[in-house]
């Protein structure tokens, strides 16, 4: 069988581009705390993947009381304020493969949950042209772990989802990764991704190349058609 390089490679942003997770958890626990409530890590893994609105409202059943719309702006600040004073986490290895995806001509896309502002601010960290298309949290029809945003981005992209693959790092994304249909790998961080339905695992992205993805997606497509 030949490898045959996707059509385009559509890239979950936090904990899967960069290292985010943390700052998320850092910025949900204080204000829990503020609000008389505690805040455990279990709830904190939670929330890892899901849409902003989603975690907005499990934070008011833990006794935020602010609007949703207040709690996803507080957490983006803040989580924003830490990657300008901190900078840019990448996951090791994410930013070389991107670039050899670029290098190679493939499409790519950042599909987050996260807020364009947010989005955006990682985008402008890297020192290339880094993407076709960003579907941002704020702009997806229904967020994770529904189909929708990656369906989104294949559209702007004008290719087939079955022609693409998508790497997550959380569950609620590989969901919505193996049922937008694409060739879904996994590369968890914080959470462990086994019987989810990813086509793949891998530990890390550190030495992974573009081969590497050219032959994952035609062992589960080509393979599959012949």
């Amino acid at each position: 069988m030949t490898s045959r390089s996707p059509a385009a490679v559509l890239w979950d942003m936090d904990g899967t581009l960069v290292d985010t997770e943390p700052y998320w958890m850092a910025a949900e626990g204080p204000l829990v705390e503020s609000f008389g409530g505690v805040w455990t890590p279990e709830q904190a893994l939670s929330l890892v993947g899901l849409g902003l609105g989603d975690s907005a409202r499990i934070l008011q059943d833990a006794g935020v009381r602010m609007h949703t719309h207040e709690i996803i702006d507080h957490l983006t600040e803040t989580v924003s304020g830490q990657l300008r004073i901190g900078g840019t986490p990448f996951r090791p290895g994410a930013r070389e493969l991107l670039s050899g995806l670029r290098e190679a001509g493939i499409k790519t896309a950042l599909v987050t949950m996260s807020m364009r502002s947010m989005a955006d601010t990682v985008v402008s960290s890297i020192p290339f042209e880094a993407f076709d298309v960003v579907i941002a949290g704020d702009e997806a029809t229904r967020p994770k772990p529904h189909p929708d945003p990656y369906l989104q981005a294949c559209e702007a992209l004008g290719v087939d989802v079955a022609d693409t693959v998508a790497i997550e790092d959380s569950p609620n994304g590989l969901r919505s990764a193996v049922a937008s249909g694409a060739v879904a790998l996994g590369v968890p961080l914080m959470v462990p991704l086994h019987g989810l339905g990813a086509h793949a695992l891998w530990d890390s992205l550190a030495g992974r190349s573009v081969s590497d993805l050219a032959d994952l997606f035609s062992l589960h497509r080509l393979g599959a058609s012949a």
